[in-house]
């Protein structure tokens, strides 16, 4: 039978499924199975269905009837990273940084719409025509993006992008050419020292894995706080840990709890270290305060094309909390809180790469100094590469922290 052939059979059993079963009625998921599998040994009698095909259309059609029917076969494929879903059969997924067309399909409109429905429902959160742009997870940590008609012209979005289920360590990131041991060595012993981090980059370039791996650093017996729009980080090691995530407004449009209230609550929480997932707004403010105020060691991420683009980007972000800041101030806030930048990019190969490791120096002629240390660029020979472009200056918490730097 040609896949066509295949899909309409499927969606006929599904059909007739649905019309025989009981709904008053509450079957298990094995009794349902059992009615899948009689109907498909009728057919496969019947058009010579091999058993091997048998066997797949009866999982499909149960994820159909009973879960997220497509998206749950995506799911279970490990090596999907990204699935976008941009209709009932308009569906893409990227594997190893590519994109591809998936064959497969909603059984309808509707049946989209019902997923979408109980994915945001899973979660407390609504979505409809009044709200119609809503952030969730899903159960196995992946960030998902709906989005509802008419804001979506054609038909509900769902975007979802998944996380692997181990966190990636920093042993890991050397093995996919991230970064290289010096620099992960040099990276190592700041975090352990309670230097004040900041990550920068594009969508997609790797912040949130970095992050997760630098946490790996952090020395045991001490008290962590993350905070989050939508709860992604697996900190690695820290026993004393306490995960917090931000809550939409409800239906009324009461009831929110913004990451700026969070990082606040946070302050009267005892931690020695407050990560805050990523910063895209007002709360910019407060994780600087944050990190001016006793908690060394702090992480954060935020999005933007460079280094210097991410200061800029802070400013505005500071400047979104209403508190009519003098420049100046904000940028004294930014020199004064966050010692190091990380910078992450996304090649035209697809790889993701720290592109620049920069110290913060304090003001100079009005602006926040950012002196490079290590830089992804072009080598001798004309490959390209990573070059130690500067030393570290600011020592003070190494030696405060009884550390040193490693020889390189």
């Amino acid at each position: 039978m040609q896949d066509d052939d295949l899909q309409a059979l499927k969606e006929k059993i599904r059909l007739q499924l649905l019309d025989e079963m009981d709904m008053s009625k509450e079957l298990s998921d094995e009794e349902v199975k059992h009615q899948i599998r009689e109907h498909l040994l009728q057919e496969g009698h019947n058009r010579q269905i091999p058993p091997a095909k048998r066997l797949q259309m009866e999982r499909e059609i149960f994820n159909c009837l009973r879960k997220m029917d497509v998206l749950s076969e995506l799911l279970e494929e490990e090596d999907v990273t990204e699935i976008m879903i941009n209709g009932p059969d308009r569906i893409f997924v990227e594997k190893k940084g590519r994109l591809y067309q998936s064959k497969k399909r909603f059984s309808s409109k509707e049946k989209l719409s019902d997923v979408i429905q109980q994915i945001a429902s899973a979660r407390n959160k609504a979505v409809n025509e009044s709200n119609p742009i809503v952030d969730t997870r899903l159960s196995d940590g992946s960030r998902v993006n709906i989005i509802l008609p008419p804001i979506a012209v054609d038909s509900g979005i769902l975007s979802i992008r998944r996380f692997p289920k181990e966190p990636i360590n920093m042993a890991r990131l050397l093995s996919f050419h991230s970064l290289n041991q010096e620099m992960a060595d040099f990276l190592k012993v700041l975090v352990a020292a309670g230097y004040n981090i900041f990550l920068s980059g594009g969508t997609g370039s790797g912040k949130t894995t970095f992050l997760n791996a630098l946490t790996e650093f952090i020395p045991p017996g001490e008290r962590v706080i993350t905070i989050e729009d939508s709860a992604e980080l697996q900190v690695i090691g820290v026993d004393n840990l306490v995960r917090l995530e931000a809550r939409d407004k409800n239906l009324e449009g009461r009831l929110e709890v913004s990451i700026r209230d969070l990082v606040r609550a946070s302050l009267r929480m005892r931690p020695d270290r407050i990560i805050v997932g990523e910063c895209r707004g007002a709360e910019a403010l407060e994780m600087l305060q944050s990190m001016n105020t006793g908690h060394d060691g702090s992480l954060s991420s935020g999005h933007a094309n460079s280094t210097r683009d991410m200061v800029s980007r802070l400013e505005t972000m500071v400047m979104m909390a209403g508190m009519e800041l003098p420049v100046q101030a904000i940028r004294q806030q930014i020199a004064s809180g966050i010692d190091l930048f990380i910078h992450l990019g996304r090649l035209s190969d697809r790889s993701r790469k720290v592109l620049e490791i920069a110290e913060v120096r304090g003001m100079k002629e009005g602006q926040v100094d950012i002196v490079p240390i290590y830089k992804y660029q072009k080598l001798e020979g004309g490959q390209d590469g990573w070059k130690k472009v500067g030393e570290l200056k600011h020592t003070i918490k190494l030696q405060m922290a009884g550390l040193k730097l490693p020889e390189m």
